[in-house]
């Protein structure tokens, strides 16, 4: 497989996280992780943040969203950061059990940095293959445009965004005009954190092939995402597994050889969960140039 050079990398987790997530490793280790971060952050009910939880969106139970907003509703709409957890396309949940603070600390962030957080959960493989995700991600959006003016946002102002399978549906959502709901302004920017972008290579592995099947390799979103008009940002980490320091090595490279450059991080000493559980934390690897890529 062809190897691909990472660019500049950005802030790096405070030391003492930094030893632990090296002592992980290159793996995919929510509960391990989950541990170092969990007691830093902060639990519900946060200061300046308010929360509507389980909004439907849809008619199956796992058609639910929670809103973040400011304490103290905005003077003006705000823009919406619309958050799709992971969980390798069978597993997930936009909060996680007993008091978790994943990834709810998205929204808090989010609420807290002049923007509302949407966190949607959505069905899962195997019971709900392709493109049950994307007709989830269009019903959460729709959902959205009738409904955040209403907690302060503005539904013309939607980021899309998602990490690991999230950003895979975010991108599969973004690459397929047809799944965009009519009567729905599309959203503004796209950012894509440890997604996978391209399907046609050796390194796809079960859980991809329980939601998109035996036609994945013709479901690859990079083809698509080349001509979507709106800003795209990516990141990943260093202690991403390989794969997806790839996927996203090689979409930047797609991306840019169609004059459509996206904004791209390389988180340094951050893995493939530390990313998002570091979100609303001092380490600001992720938050500073996703803030500053959503204000440009």
């Amino acid at each position: 497989m062809l190897l691909l050079a990472a660019g500049p990398a950005l802030a790096q987790p405070p030391p003492e996280i930094a030893a632990g997530l090296a002592r992980i490793g290159r793996v995919i280790a929510p509960p391990p992780t989950g541990a170092l971060y969990a007691p830093l952050h902060g639990r519900e009910p946060w200061d300046g943040v308010a929360v509507t939880r389980d909004a439907r969106y849809g008619t199956d139970p796992r058609h639910r969203l929670d809103v973040f907003t400011p304490a103290t509703r905005p003077t003006q709409p705000l823009p919406v950061l619309v958050f799709i957890h992971g969980g390798g396309f069978v597993a997930g949940d936009k909060q996680g059990p007993d008091g978790s603070p994943f990834y709810a600390n998205v929204g808090v962030w989010a609420a807290r940095n002049g923007l509302i957080g949407v966190n949607i959960t959505y069905r899962l493989a195997p019971a709900h293959p392709y493109p049950a995700a994307q007709e989830d991600v269009a019903a959460a959006l729709a959902w959205v445009s009738a409904n955040i003016a209403a907690h302060g946002g503005d539904p013309a102002r939607v980021i899309l965004s998602g990490h690991s399978a999230g950003a895979i549906h975010a991108a599969l959502y973004a690459a397929e005009p047809r799944f965009h709901p009519a009567g729905v302004a599309p959203p503004v920017a796209y950012a894509f954190v440890s997604g996978l972008f391209d399907f046609t290579g050796p390194d796809m592995a079960a859980n991809d092939n329980a939601y998109l099947g035996a036609e994945a390799a013709a479901r690859s979103p990079l083809p698509g995402l080349t001509r979507v008009t709106q800003p795209i940002f990516l990141a990943h980490g260093t202690l991403d597994p390989e794969r997806f320091v790839q996927h996203s090595l090689r979409a930047r490279e797609a991306l840019c050889a169609a004059g459509r450059c996206p904004t791209a991080v390389t988180l340094e000493g951050h893995s493939h969960i530390s990313e998002v559980y570091a979100i609303g934390m001092a380490d600001t690897s992720l938050t500073a140039p996703l803030l500053a890529f959503i204000r440009r």
